[in-house]
Formats: structure tokens, sequence, C-alpha cells
């Protein structure tokens, strides 16, 4: 059954080209995200979500050439491909908890860890070629951080008007 298994490890079942498509997309949409952050002088800012994004496309593709493997070499294959993805999201939620900080009784850093959470989800969607998704998501999330940032913005400097 194993004995069909022949390892090239510049052979792929997704095109060189669409991975690399992918992993692009992964590190420009998971920037869009963090530019946001970056701007607003955060700790995990642009480099941190591109490499969250770019991270979580790898482990995507990863998952896909693994299975396509499988099905190759074995009649009938026993893996689970979303137990990766479900680790990729555990892992990022890791990274995104260890932004927020408590201090003189305020938290700080949820919109950021909320932001590389997402930054992640856009990473496996672009790994996983689900470009419309990917964008749509980006989209939204920036329309959030402007938006409700300046909504936040306005908020407060009124807060204390009567």
């Amino acid at each position: 059954m194993i004995e069909n298994l022949s390892f090239d490890p510049f052979q792929t079942s997704t095109p060189l080209l669409e991975i690399a498509s992918r992993l692009a997309l992964a590190i420009v949409f998971g920037g869009a995200i963090g530019i946001d952050r970056e701007f607003r002088q955060k700790a995990a800012g642009l480099r941190t979500h591109i490499l969250v994004s770019l991270a979580a496309a790898i482990f995507t593709l990863i998952t896909f050439e693994i299975f396509f493997e499988m099905n190759e070499v074995m009649e009938s294959p026993n893996s689970d491909a979303i137990r990766i993805i479900e680790a990729v999201t555990a892992g990022v939620a890791f990274l995104a908890a260890g932004t927020i900080i408590q201090s003189g009784g305020a938290v700080q850093g949820l919109t950021t860890g909320a932001s590389m959470w997402l930054a992640g989800a856009v990473g496996l969607a672009c790994g996983g070629g689900f470009y419309a998704i990917a964008v749509i998501g980006t989209v939204l999330a920036l329309t959030v951080l402007y938006l409700l940032g300046k909504l936040e913005a306005y908020l407060t400097r009124h807060s204390g008007d009567g």
C-alpha cells in the first residue's frame, strides 16, 4: 500500500504558481489588516499580521498537499485535514491572547488580538485558495477597524459632553 510513495520535495499537487499566488495574497491581505495596527503604534503591527497570515496559508497548503498525497498512496486514507486548521486556529488564538494585557484595571490589546486572529483566518482562506472569502474578510476587517475606530475616537472625545 505505501510502497507507491515516492517523495519529491518540489512536486506538489497544487501548481507552484498557484501556491505562490496564495502565499502572496496572504501577505497582502494580512498586511492590509496589520497596517491599521501599525498606524496606531500597537505592538502587533504590520509584520506580525503578515507573518500570522502567511503561516496560516502555509499550514493550509501543507494540509492540502498531505491530503492529496495520502489519496494517491492509500486506497482509503484516514486523514482529517480539518485538524490542521484547528491547530492553526488554536495557535493564532494563543498569540492573539498574548497581546491582551491588563494594566491598572484597564484591558488593552483586545482589538489587536482579534485582528491577529482574523489575519490567521485570512491566511487560511488564501492557503485554501478561497480568494473571495479572503478579499471579503479583509475588506470587512478594514472597514470595521477604520470606521469603528473613528466612531470610538468621536465617542471618547464627546463622552463628557452633557
